[in-house]
């Protein structure tokens, strides 16, 4: 691989690739993973589910576009242009993230990485990807898969502890940290975002049973969705 930061303009030209955009017309509604839990009425009603403290919040952040890239982490040239695409450089280092604006990129082993970007943004971000860069790599578009929650509030980490073996201590665990671990016996991608905020990336298929387990683990607690 370490021969990857040379390459020929016909090699380059062979790795582009067609880009098919995903997001229906709008005659097709988009609808999360958890459309059906009607998390909007529950928000707008104020509804605490369990105990009445309201210890723990809950956000679905719906419909946003999620690509994994892959690529060799030592060719400069394929790093400069997905910070160039991005507006921003890939974390390198091990399970770490970066973000800037509505953009967020979390390191997930070596040479891989999942970009979050706003569902409408991510054809475009795609599209960039593939005039940017060159030589060998990978992107996949799994918008579709996935989607993300944030958990926050004064007993999310008691409510993170029976659901993850990993250790939520600020020292082991500051902001900015992400893991992809068992979660509920599933698993999800966890970041930290702030001192008393989650984000976790959870797949489609897990998406109800994890809903469903949050509001049993969060009844001594109190659970408020938030819009």
């Amino acid at each position: 691989m370490s021969d990857m930061n040379v390459m020929t303009a016909a090699e380059m030209a062979a790795t582009k690739a067609a880009v098919m955009d995903q997001v229906p017309g709008p005659e097709v509604q988009g609808q999360s993973p958890l459309h059906h839990a009607d998390l909007a009425s529950l928000a707008k009603a104020g509804t605490v589910l369990g105990a009445a403290a309201g210890g723990i919040q809950l956000r679905e952040h719906k419909l946003l576009g999620h690509l994994t890239l892959r690529l060799n982490p030592e060719n400069t040239d394929q790093l400069a242009a997905a910070e160039r695409v991005l507006g921003m450089a890939l974390p390198l280092q091990p399970l770490t993230s970066v973000e800037k604006g509505s953009y967020s990129v979390r390191w997930m082993s070596p040479d891989e990485w999942l970009i979050l970007v706003p569902g409408l943004e991510a054809f475009d971000v795609e599209s960039k990807f593939r005039d940017e860069m060159g030589g060998h790599y990978s992107l996949v578009n799994s918008s579709g898969g996935s989607t993300v929650l944030e958990l926050s509030g004064a007993d999310v980490i008691e409510l993170l502890k029976r659901c993850t073996p990993i250790d939520l201590h600020p020292t082991v665990f500051p902001v900015g940290k992400v893991v992809s671990t068992v979660f509920a016996k599933s698993s999800a991608i966890i970041r930290r975002t702030g001192e008393q905020r989650f984000e976790l990336v959870i797949r489609r298929s897990f998406s109800d049973y994890i809903w469903l387990w949050l509001q049993e683990v969060s009844r001594e607690f109190g659970l408020v969705v938030k819009a």
